[in-house]
């Protein structure tokens, strides 16, 4: 080895000599002019750091303008690792004029040197990166972040190619021999199980998509998105044992849950805490469900109007007082006292506290009936009270047992009717002697024949009276609407509601499914609790109100939810008039997002919604990305465009067609979905 102070007196090319850092000068003969990346850089000074310099810097001497040597030397090769060293220096590791070993090169064109280095060598296989990152944490006992601060990277670079390294050797080998892209390789080591791997590589068809990869490995897997994920919580399913699923190449918003059976066990565990809870409300039973039992077949109770205590009342005035005061006084104010603006939300929550004790279901009730708790859409528990089993149903009024004894019965109109009478007589003549005689019941077939005239009376009665139809139908579906089994009216009217849930997951938490059960809960509680008061109740409503319990009524048996198997092409046409007459505009209840819509339908699907919404180079801008970046890049552009799938769209009314058949014209032309009749719509793939 040289010593430093004497470096200015060796000339012979090829010579180790030491350098203090600070004499060292990046050479402008250097063949590589793009610079160093910082990444680059950080790596090799981590490197060097601990391992030390393992290449010598490759220097000639640098000369003033007259040849003589000025004492600073010129990097020919491993300006990289200069640049490291003065980092190193930076951080007050090493000092400016620490010795940097280096060779002398006087003979060579140092241009042609530092292009050779470059040129003339080899880049390490990823593949052989990978496995040699895996056999370090293996035989060194390293992790993740002992092999980052070595090799001068991230912890989650280091994690990457740990992974990486751990896939399966026969796939591996495919991957070095181009059988496989690095992308597809990332998506095989979502799992670590190497038979899965292989099972999932033998099975691939033509669709070679990272993606699909992904898909079929996790296919047994639950997303962290999903709501029994959001319930239980990361926590408490790693707690219990459970494995996550990391991806640690793409975003996978919280990764894969691998064991279902444990993850629906806690769902069920944390639901049977809440309906515990809810059970001390004086409930007789309560049931626990994933899924909301929507075929039940239970009658449902709903709170009613009920007085406040004085005290309660009191306590509402009184906030209801001090929170209008406080309202008039900051009225024009910009900004809330801290203070202030606490206080509202002090007062808010206590009047509606109070707003709740205004409705309570009957104690009845609650003794007689339960409370299903399930898990919600969203990830909630969702408590749905007051539905009443049929054996816990208030038994049927007994039949009068003197009657009995005597041998005649009592109908619901409190007509006697005789045992010997409720057998068919063959001859009316001997009927009508029978009833002549003193005590004796009219027969069945007379009741049958009086008021059959009676039916055609109601009958030509009310079709001339149209407002008291309204308040007849109206008590026909409302008796059968909130009250269950009764045959409390007279209308042969059966009101069918089916059960939308079970066609569209989630429908009933969507904003427009909320605002349909809060208007039926609102009715339920507002209608009295004997269907025998119900008529009255009707009639004593004033025309808006009779018209809104109606409409209410009629519009649960609305159907317009098209089947497979279904062919009911006029009940479809006469929905879209129905659209059309009510102007319905679907935007303002539903918007294509990437669960509703995007998600489910073909690229060209989304592509041209994009286009006939947005424009032309929004479509162009998505059409090469792949399915779900493209879903979601197309929900932010449908955002607040109105745009709807033609299955939604509400026929225009004919008037407006045929004073616009130009305009119909250009819109086919363009190649945009018009509404069709029957069963003519354009279905999107699922």
């Amino acid at each position: 080895m040289t010593d430093i102070v004497n470096i200015e007196a060796v000339t012979a090319s090829g010579t180790e000599i030491f350098v203090p850092l600070n004499k060292l000068k990046k050479s402008p003969r250097n063949a590589r002019k793009t610079p160093h990346s910082e990444a680059h850089v950080e790596a090799l000074a981590a490197s060097i750091a601990v391992k030390g310099m393992l290449q010598n810097l490759v220097v000639e001497p640098e000369q003033d303008a007259d040849g003589g040597p000025t004492g600073s030397y010129l990097v020919t090769i491993g300006e990289g690792r200069r640049l490291a060293q003065l980092l190193r220096a930076k951080r007050k590791q090493i000092k400016k004029t620490e010795p940097i070993r280096c060779v002398l090169d006087t003979e060579n064109d140092p241009q042609e040197i530092s292009l050779d280095e470059n040129v003339t060598r080899e880049a390490m296989h990823p593949a052989d990166q990978f496995e040699r990152f895996r056999e370090l944490s293996e035989r060194k006992g390293w992790g993740a972040e002992e092999i980052a601060a070595r090799f001068g990277v991230t912890p989650h670079v280091v994690r990457q190619r740990l992974r990486l390294g751990a896939v399966s050797s026969r796939l591996m080998q495919v991957y070095r021999d181009g059988g496989l892209t690095l992308d597809q390789l990332m998506a095989f080591a979502i799992v670590e199980d190497h038979a899965r791997q292989e099972q999932v590589y033998d099975n691939l068809s033509y669709n070679r998509d990272p993606s699909q990869i992904r898909r079929d490995l996790t296919r047994m897997h639950i997303a962290a998105t999903d709501r029994r994920v959001i319930f239980v919580g990361p926590e408490a399913y790693a707690e219990a044992g459970g494995i996550i699923l990391r991806d640690l190449f793409t975003e996978d918003h919280g990764g894969f849950y691998e064991d279902v059976a444990l993850l629906d066990r806690l769902v069920i565990e944390k639901l049977e805490r809440v309906a515990a809870e809810v059970q001390a409300e004086g409930w007789k039973w309560t049931s626990v469900h994933i899924d909301h039992p929507h075929a039940h077949g239970l009658r449902r109770s709903y709170p009613q109007p009920v007085d406040l205590s004085a005290e309660d009342e009191a306590a509402y005035e009184a906030a209801q007082a001090e929170y209008n005061a406080l309202t008039e006084q900051y009225d024009s104010a910009e900004d809330l006292p801290d203070d202030v603006d606490q206080r509202f939300g002090e007062l808010e929550a206590e009047i509606e506290r109070m707003d709740a004790k205004r409705h309570a279901y009957d104690a009845d009730d609650i003794a007689r009936g339960g409370v299903f708790v399930v898990l919600n859409h969203d990830g909630a528990a969702r408590i749905e009270r007051g539905f009443i089993r049929t054996e816990d149903e208030k038994p049927e009024p007994e039949v009068d047992a003197e009657a009995d004894e005597q041998g005649y019965a009592v109908t619901e109109d409190g007509e006697i009717i005789e045992d010997g009478d409720r057998d068919r007589v063959s001859a009316s003549e001997t009927e009508d002697e029978e009833a002549e005689d003193d005590g004796k019941p009219l027969s069945d077939l007379l009741i049958r024949d009086l008021t059959a005239h009676r039916t055609l009376g109601l009958r030509l009665a009310l079709g001339e009276q149209p407002d008291m139809a309204l308040l007849a139908v109206t008590h026909a579906l409302a008796a059968q609407t909130f009250y269950r089994a009764v045959e409390a009216h007279c209308l042969d009217i059966r009101p069918t509601s089916v059960n939308l849930a079970s066609h569209a997951d989630g429908i009933e938490d969507t904003a427009a499914g909320k605002v349909l059960a809060d208007r039926h809960a609102a009715w339920a509680a507002d209608v009295p609790r004997d269907v025998a008061d119900l008529w009255g109740f009707i009639v004593g409503l004033d025309q808006a109100s009779v018209m809104a319990l109606f409409a209410h009524c009629a519009s649960l048996t609305i159907n317009a939810v098209k089947q497979p198997w279904e062919r009911k092409p006029r009940a479809h046409e006469t929905a879209d008039k129905l659209a059309t007459a009510l102007a319905l505009d679907m935007a303002a209840h539903w918007t294509p997002t990437t669960r509703t819509y995007l998600g489910r339908v073909t690229k060209a699907h989304i592509v041209a919604a994009v286009r006939e919404a947005v424009s032309d180079e929004a479509a162009d801008r998505i059409a090469g990305m792949k399915k779900q970046p493209m879903a979601e890049a197309a929900e932010q552009l449908l955002a607040g465009t109105g745009w709807l799938p033609s299955l939604m769209r509400t026929p225009e009314p004919a008037w407006l067609a045929a004073e616009q058949p130009e305009a119909r014209e250009v819109a086919e032309a363009e190649g945009v979905p018009q509404a069709q009749d029957g069963d003519g719509y354009p279905i999107a793939a699922e």
